[in-house]
């Protein structure tokens, strides 16, 4: 799991809180500092909303760990088992094989000094506590802080009790977050009394600061008295810290317009961030028309119950969990839950829907970003669908339409977690049951999980046939095709996918799936030894590709084209379709694509005249192995290219040589390797001597390809 080595300086990656705004706090920041210099488990805690994520965001910052700071956001995670897929989520970890998260973090934290940040962990403590605890015990260059409102109680653990702010603080927060053009908010009795009534809680003074651009301090101070007397009976001592902040919550949701309560009661059903047109859809109607969501969310943005961010998927927005939790508590009040569980759970089928097609189109990046963006929401309403018995068709549709996410952006391992629960449902829908059937397949087949895989696809077939379903048929023969290729049974690989083609075309099925079936031929071709018809093969794919604006199966064509431009000594070409390839294949988090494009490059670059630069690469693939499974699968056609390269460059470097430049490639993180295949940096050495470039014999018969590919009507799927 080395691939995810980071190499240069550390930059710490904390909770989407503006930093900049950090007010006060000067000595907890400093105790907490130290606390994470000397304790290798330190546990923020305090009520909600006193101010816990981002003192510990400020103080991880101070923080320099060879492997950086990495924030991992738990508030919205609420089934147990995926704590391990969350922290894997944050530290951008892609893994194609069968491991469970846990070992799968144990294999890529190993030798590595890092911080971790667990937030909001309260509501999974038990599964938290296990993890930290098992990952403490074997990594002893990991440091952990949790933040939540409750230890942790593992061993060795050192509690950070954070207090709510002093009065000057206090004071200087309110003054600070009211500050608007045209109001000015001065420290006078006033404010000082809204703050010692709010008790110092960060995230009650904030709420508090949103009113106070509206009402000047001493209306605050009275709205506010009444609303502790009509809570508390009229007496403030011994206030609990919670009751206090739960005052305040409420006491903003009083000030509330009735379309802002309904709003806000509304967003509670979302999980994680947000973007306008789901609110739209998911929160319009039945009072709050969906013309007026804009207006009303603004208003929730300018209280400070709503908070707006920038990501890579455009603006979203969120809700702290504290906020969200009692508006979770008002919708379920109003007896409307259900329904927008439903108008939630509708809007992303759409979603789901609407990337599934247009990841066969130019937008490919930008479906990639939206589901990563989404996917909380998409992870609750997957779970909304599998608990809910009429809906389980909908979550086998749900789990297949996201084939193109766990299987192009390296999201195996969850992807098969879902599929394998939605095919333990009786849906009575055979159409989604046969989606999520071969998808299954698929995702087996690419974790190396060969019986399974073939388990479930003559299963697919079978029932297929049963059903007389033309598209399940084919997409069943074309995976225990892609089987029997990683298998190295080339004659009846060949012989299933083009039937599988064959009936695609007879469908009038055209999509990134089908193209990838007609470079897998094109691949069974290669292996045979017939490289202008596999070149001719990926060419059309190259084309309709290029037409359609896919990236992700025109970097396997890529590959093959690189492939059979090395076997006629054209290096340049062979360089140039390869970092194409594994530009494209990075950008999509393809471990797969990314290791092939690796191993061929390293091949390329020693016939190039650079043994050195060449065994460094094939180190970096043999870090990045692990994650995909067993190397190349145990395939001695896809093995071919390591085993030239290495055969050629031990001969030329001594094995000593070799063994040490596979080292110093196996300690790069994917970053690197792909800067250094893109810019082609100089080698740190040159062998002496250095020997004539040459190919050495390959185990699969290479041939010259044609100059110019013709095309076989019946072959091609453009």
């Amino acid at each position: 799991m080395r691939d995810q080595q980071r190499t240069h300086s550390p930059e710490p990656v904390g909770p989407p809180l503006d930093l900049s705004t950090f007010v006060g706090r000067s000595a907890e920041l400093a105790g907490l500092a130290e606390a994470l210099g000397t304790a290798r488990l330190v546990t923020v805690t305090g009520a909600g909303g006193v101010g816990k994520s981002r003192l510990a965001a400020r103080a991880a910052s101070r923080c320099t760990p060879r492997d950086g700071v990495w924030h991992v956001d738990l508030a919205s995670v609420r089934d147990p088992e995926f704590v391990d897929y969350a922290v894997a989520e944050a530290l951008e970890l892609t893994d194609h094989t069968t491991r469970l998260p846990h070992e799968m973090l144990l294999a890529h934290l190993a030798d590595r000094e890092l911080l971790l940040i667990l937030d909001g962990f309260e509501h999974l403590v038990d599964a938290c506590a296990e993890l930290v605890s098992g990952l403490l015990r074997r990594l002893p260059d990991l440091r952990v802080l949790a933040v939540g409102r409750r230890p942790l109680g593992v061993t060795g653990e050192l509690l950070f009790p954070l207090a709510p702010l002093g009065e000057d603080e206090a004071v200087e927060l309110l003054v600070d977050r009211a500050a608007q053009p045209g109001v000015v908010v001065r420290d006078d009795a006033d404010v000082r009394e809204v703050c010692r009534r709010l008790d110092g809680i960060p995230l009650a003074i904030e709420l508090a600061a949103g009113r106070l651009r509206m009402l000047s301090p001493k209306q605050v101070l009275e709205r506010l008295d009444d609303r502790f007397r009509l809570l508390t009976g009229g007496g403030r001592d011994g206030l609990p810290r919670h009751r206090t902040l739960r005052t305040a919550v409420g006491w903003s949701h009083e000030l509330c317009t009735p379309e802002e309560r309904l709003l806000w009661a509304r967003l509670s059903v979302f999980a994680g961030r947000f973007d306008l047109e789901a609110v739209e859809y998911v929160c319009g109607g039945q009072g709050l028309h969906s013309d007026d969501i804009l207006e009303v969310l603004s208003q929730l943005l300018a209280q400070s119950v709503v908070t707006r961010e920038e990501t890579p998927a455009g603006v979203r927005y969120r809700m702290l969990d504290t906020i969200r939790a009692y508006g979770a508590d008002w919708l379920a009040a109003t007896g409307d839950a259900v329904r927008l569980r439903r108008r939630h759970r509708d809007w992303y089928l759409g979603l789901t829907t609407w990337c599934e097609l247009e990841w066969f189109s130019p937008r490919q990046d930008e479906v990639a970003a939206r589901v990563e963006a989404e996917l909380p929401n998409l992870r609750r309403a997957l779970d909304h669908c599998l608990s809910e018995p009429d809906d389980a068709h909908l979550g086998q549709y749900l789990a297949g339409s996201l084939w193109f996410y766990w299987v192009g952006c390296g999201r195996l391992s969850e992807g098969r977690h879902w599929l394998e629960q939605a095919m333990a449902l009786d849906s009575g829908h055979e159409q989604s049951r046969l989606k999520a059937l071969w998808v299954l397949g698929y995702v087996a087949i690419l974790q190396g999980d060969t019986v399974p895989a073939l388990g479930v696809l003559s299963e697919c077939r079978e029932a297929a046939e049963r059903a007389a379903d033309p598209t399940a048929l084919a997409y069943a023969e074309h995976r225990t095709g892609c089987l029997a290729l990683l298998s190295d049974d080339m004659e009846r690989a060949e012989t299933l996918l083009r039937s599988a083609l064959r009936r695609y075309q007879e469908i009038g099925e055209l999509n990134s799936n089908v193209l990838m079936g007609q470079v897998e031929l094109a691949m069974t071709r290669a292996f045979q030894g017939d490289l202008p018809d596999a070149v001719r093969l990926c060419e059309d794919v190259r084309r309709v590709c290029e037409d359609h604006g896919e990236r992700w199966a025109r970097s396997y064509a890529l590959y093959v084209l690189a492939y059979a431009a090395w076997a006629d000594s054209d290096l340049t070409g062979a360089r140039t379709l390869l970092t194409d390839c594994l530009g494209s294949a990075h950008s999509f988090h393809d471990l797969l694509g990314s290791v092939l494009a690796v191993e061929l490059l390293a091949l390329v670059t020693d016939a190039e005249g650079d043994p050195v630069e060449a065994a460094v690469l094939q180190g970096a693939a043999t870090g990045m192995w692990p994650s995909v499974g067993l190397p190349l699968f145990g395939s001695a056609c896809f093995n071919a290219p390591h085993e030239l390269c290495e055969t050629a460059a031990r001969e030329r470097l001594g094995d000593g040589r070799y063994e040490e430049c596979v080292r110093q490639g196996a300690a790069l993180g994917r970053e690197e390797v792909l800067r250094r295949a893109l810019g082609r940096l100089p080698s740190d050495a040159v062998p002496s001597p250095r020997g004539p470039v040459r190919h050495v014999t390959a185990t699969v018969t290479m041939r010259k390809p044609a100059a110019s590919p013709t095309r076989k009507g019946g072959e091609t799927t453009g």
